[in-house]
């Protein structure tokens, strides 16, 4: 039997649906920004001059340029002088240029946002923690009056914790570079909770930071809040910041599916190019939450990620033109440094999108083909609007929390065998 043959399967209609979640947004990002550096205990922290260091991640976060600039610009206006420095530990290649090409992607560049981006990968040893394990932090940030992280708060994609992604893991890993985060990676996931906590206190006792700048996303990946909080604060409110995180996320609202068919993947998408609390796939034992899906298929890598496929070992089908666009430096750096050699295996890649398609359908262990439940997304932050097959719906109409936007369809694909624009 040739693959050919084997990849003979009948493919199922879609139908395209929108589903429901919570809408809450800030309207006005600039003016809420300004709203908080206004409070009398942030405005005093600033409002004294001298060289601010403000830290920026390499995540794809909704009107970061925006916020970035009115920082900037609310710093200038109190005496301050702003620089910008990369905090993204060993992305972009573990090299100073790679993170500063990484900033200019997001719009962030001396031109539009006011201030210079100054960066390097020099870091020096601030304390240790009760294991020995020194805590690293970006030399340059050192030698600036204050220190402001701006983050995202959201779920983490490889571990548990009172806080994940913030705040806290911007301090330690983020400004720590790439030493500092293979170091506090070093021990594992297992323990990575422990020792992020234990080194962002430390590096709290030991470093000016004024205040951090956490950011919510709803589940449309807009601005839902934006709060500035005290250093003194940072740990306790980022616990609650993380619940309302979770509340808002967007979701799959299907518990189980035969497949999921994934257009893009990429860093500026998640940490781990797709969000394994979407996707309810994850490269550790302890990690759970989210639907079962049978078989995942990825389709394609963002221009954003610059090669990095860190992540594509979650699914179990890859076409070859996201193989092909694999930076295996940049791809490995980041798995060597997180520890987690799973999140770049390479799955069964397939010559087109029809191709890792039919395999999928083939390989999902449903006796009867014609009945396979499932689903197509843009990527895994954008889950407003989705495809769903027809036996998938006939299981799910008559849900408030779904809604059908148009006739069903058979799936179009180009002749090279690729998908159809979503």
């Amino acid at each position: 039997m040739d693959l050919g043959s084997v990849l003979q399967v009948p493919f199922p209609r879609m139908i395209r649906v929108k589903q429901h979640f919570s809408k809450i947004e800030i309207d006005d990002i600039t003016t809420a920004v300004r709203a908080e550096l206004n409070r009398s205990e942030i405005s005093q922290r600033i409002g004294s001059g001298g060289r601010i260091a403000v830290a920026v991640g390499s995540r794809g976060i909704a009107n970061l340029a925006e916020i970035i600039r009115t920082l900037v610009q609310e710093i200038r206006r109190r005496g301050g002088e702003p620089f910008i420095i990369p905090a993204m530990g060993s992305h972009g290649g573990a090299t100073a240029e790679g993170q500063r090409v990484l900033l200019a992607g997001y719009g962030i560049t001396e031109e539009r946002i006011g201030a210079p981006v100054l960066s390097s990968m020099e870091v020096e040893e601030v304390a240790r923690l009760p294991s020995g394990l020194p805590v690293y932090f970006d030399r340059l940030a050192l030698g600036a009056q204050a220190v402001i992280p701006v983050n995202r708060i959201k779920p983490h994609t490889s571990f548990r914790g009172p806080v994940e992604s913030g705040i806290m893991k911007m301090l330690t890993i983020g400004l720590g570079k790439h030493r500092g985060a293979t170091t506090v990676h070093q021990e594992g996931f297992a323990r990575f909770s422990e020792n992020l906590m234990a080194a962002g206190r430390l590096i709290l006792q030991r470093v000016p930071v004024a205040f951090g700048l956490a950011i919510l996303e709803n589940a449309f990946d807009r601005t839902a809040r934006v709060e500035a909080v005290l250093p003194e604060h940072i740990e306790a409110r980022e616990r609650e910041l993380l619940v309302q995180a979770r509340e808002l996320m967007a979701r799959l609202l299907f518990d189980h599916l035969d497949v999921l068919v994934v257009d893009r993947m990429g860093k500026e998408i998640s940490g781990t190019g797709m969000d394994p609390n979407v996707l309810g796939r994850y490269t550790f034992p302890w990690m759970s939450g989210g639907p079962s899906i049978n078989r995942l298929v990825v389709l394609d890598l963002t221009e954003k990620s610059h090669g990095n496929a860190t992540g594509v070992g979650l699914a179990d089908i890859a076409t070859r033109r996201l193989v092909q666009k694999i930076d295996q430096r940049a791809t490995y750096l980041n798995v060597m440094t997180s520890t987690n050699l799973a999140a770049a295996r390479i799955p069964v890649t397939m010559d087109n999108d029809r191709e890792a398609i039919a395999l999928a359908i083939r390989t999902a262990n449903r006796s009867d083909l014609e009945k396979v439940e499932m689903v197509r997304i843009r990527s895994t932050l954008e889950l407003e609007e989705i495809w769903i097959s027809e036996p998938l719906w006939e299981k799910n109409k008559g849900r408030s929390d779904l809604e059908v936007l148009g006739p069903s369809q058979e799936l179009s694909f180009d002749d090279q065998g690729n998908l159809e624009p979503f």
